[in-house]
């Protein structure tokens, strides 16, 4: 058997190291370094709006968010295994991180924040990162629409300028309060809301290059400012933002809130891999690049612990800063550097200027983020053309997000979808009969080739085996010889169609043997192939079923079951 090696020392190099190494390093210079500075002071603008949202939707303050963008996104951007990779607080953690805010608070989010880093540097240095690609798509799509959707239902409260208590992350407590307070919903606020999302869906379709965020809040700080608007800001509900970093802080250790927080930090790791690596891949589409997943991952958990310390939430990849990163013109990870560098000199020079920023203009920033995530024509279509069993994972997932947790959803999902690729596998594997009329002759497979018994055809059963010989189909083989009306004197089993046996087929076959023999049947072997011989001589069967009753070819097998028939009838 062929090794498999999954990661090498060269997977761990981060890219920035690459880019500066004596090889790469000559092709960098100051034209670059320009280049470089105009792409992460462009990101940077870009990312200082979204930053605040996405932690104000998460349940944090806005200072939580502009502290992750800086420590982890210049970790992630300086260690990383992506060129042009944009780290920073994303839509996909919202959900999560809001429960565990309200249930846990802070100090149970950052220690949450701290097994994620660890769970994503593991996965990263194990190489198992490149596993990540097989989750089912019906369960990112179910998943991603969900956070959509709760997004959007979380922000209705500062879009209509709503007077509730607080927002629970239950979705049908949530609209139940919106219901039970509407009436309250303030007009000026939803006219700011509406302005804002205006202005971004219109500068998307007429002038691109221009970031419709910031350009969409910027407006609404400008008119609320100058017209004196009475509508919520950041100043009112959560002061100024701090001029300077945090110095960093371990949390303190609790075992009970340890123990509860471990699957959803596993799923925190989980999404920000997903997101991460889609977001690579992403890039170098755009660039023809190749990224190191091993490496990006390890960024991504180093990222993950720094912010927490410094009082952060979770981050990843970001596509829509990473696509604009791009854009942009960035040719290193410099480029993400200076983007964290410039939401450094923000907050240690313009801080002050976020307190004037409605909330509501923000709100509708995530409202059109929460419409992008959800991609309700990927969903429409998945649900209307895929098979059943995509469309139920899809569903499933989606409404398991939405109405129970994330975390359960996810997990839920992917176990749904594992067993429905298990039905697929036995539907399409398992153990295949010859024609009724064996004495005559039988038909193999799906080929249509008939194959000429011998004299003694009906003292002689043949089936073959299709598809991996796996635990899903290995009962197929205990009920075969039950199934026969009438014992054989013996028993030809194809395997030219089994590319790969595991220990329950070889337990099967070890049963079919024993079975075989208190029948008085013999069993023959046909046509086995090399990952099936090796463990099938590795287990010992090949020693106990003979290799005398292994054969190369169905004429040799056929050879060696009509001798034993007729010697069983002479016998008898």
């Amino acid at each position: 058997m062929i090794p498999f090696k999954l990661v090498s020392p060269r997977d761990f190099i981060p890219r920035t190291f690459e880019i500066f190494s004596k090889g790469e390093g000559k092709k960098y210079n100051w034209k670059s370094l320009g280049k470089d500075c105009i792409a992460g002071f462009t990101v940077g603008v870009v990312a200082m709006p979204l930053a605040m949202a996405f932690s104000i939707a998460a349940g944090g303050t806005p200072a939580q968010g502009l502290y992750t963008a800086i420590v982890a996104g210049f970790i992630i951007s300086f260690l990383g295994g992506s060129r042009f990779q944009i780290g920073g607080p994303t839509g996909a953690f919202v959900v999560i991180i809001f429960g565990i805010i309200h249930s846990h608070g802070m100090e149970g989010l950052t220690l949450a924040a701290l097994m994620a880093g660890l769970w994503l540097v593991v996965i990263g240095f194990t190489g198992l990162g490149r596993f990540i690609k097989f989750i089912p798509y019906p369960v990112t799509t179910g998943f991603t629409t969900g956070i959509g959707v709760l997004i959007f239902s979380q922000q209705i409260k500062d879009f209509f300028g709503l007077e509730t208590a607080g927002t629970s992350p239950d979705f049908i407590h949530m609209w139940t309060s919106y219901a039970g307070t509407f009436q309250s919903f303030h007009p000026l606020t939803l006219m700011v809301g509406l302005g804002t999302a205006a202005v971004i869906v219109l500068i998307r379709k007429f002038v691109p290059r221009i970031p419709g965020a910031v350009a969409g809040v910027v407006a609404a700080t400008l008119i609320c400012h100058f017209l004196a608007l009475d509508v919520e800001t950041i100043g009112a509900r959560f002061g100024a933002i701090p001029q300077t970093l945090p110095l960093p802080a371990l949390p303190r250790f609790n075992w009970v809130m340890f123990r509860e927080l471990l699957p959803a930090s596993f799923t925190i790791a989980m999404l920000a891999a997903i997101e991460s690596l889609l977001t690579a891949v992403v890039a170098d589409g755009m660039t023809g690049d190749r990224h190191k997943a091993s490496m990006e991952l390890v960024a991504q958990g180093l990222g993950n612990i720094a912010g927490a310390l410094f009082g952060g939430i979770p981050a990843t990849g970001a596509i829509a800063r990473t696509a604009t990163n791009i854009k942009a013109g960035a040719k290193s990870p410099v480029a993400g550097m200076v983007h964290a560098l410039t939401l450094f000199l923000f907050i240690l020079f313009l801080a002050p200027l976020t307190s004037a920023i409605p909330l509501a203009s923000l709100s509708a920033v995530l409202i059109v983020v929460s419409w992008d995530m959800s991609n309700i024509p990927r969903f429409v279509r998945i649900l209307t053309r895929a098979p059943k069993s995509d469309a139920l994972v899809l569903i499933t997932t989606f409404a398991l997000t939405v109405m129970v947790d994330l975390t359960f959803a996810v997990e839920v999902g992917v176990v749904l979808a594992a067993f429905l690729f298990l039905r697929r596998m036995i539907e399409v594997a398992g153990i295949k009969p010859g024609d009724t009329d064996v004495g005559t002759e039988v038909l193999f497979g799906s080929s249509g080739a008939k194959e000429a018994l011998p004299e003694h055809g009906k003292r002689i059963e043949v089936y073959e085996i299709a598809g991996p010989f796996f635990f899903g189909v290995a009962d197929s083989l205990q009920q075969t010889l039950r199934g026969v009306a009438k014992k054989p004197r013996a028993f030809v089993l194809r395997m030219r169609d089994v590319p790969a046996v595991d220990s329950t087929g070889i337990a099967a076959l070890e049963s079919f043997l024993t079975q075989c023999r208190r029948g008085k049947t013999q069993l023959i072997l046909s046509e086995i192939r090399e990952q099936p011989r090796k463990a099938l001589e590795k287990a010992g069967f090949l020693n106990e079923i003979g290799e005398a009753n292994i054969c190369g070819s169905l004429e040799e097998a056929l050879q060696k079951a009509e001798f034993h028939a007729a010697k069983d009838q002479h016998g008898n």
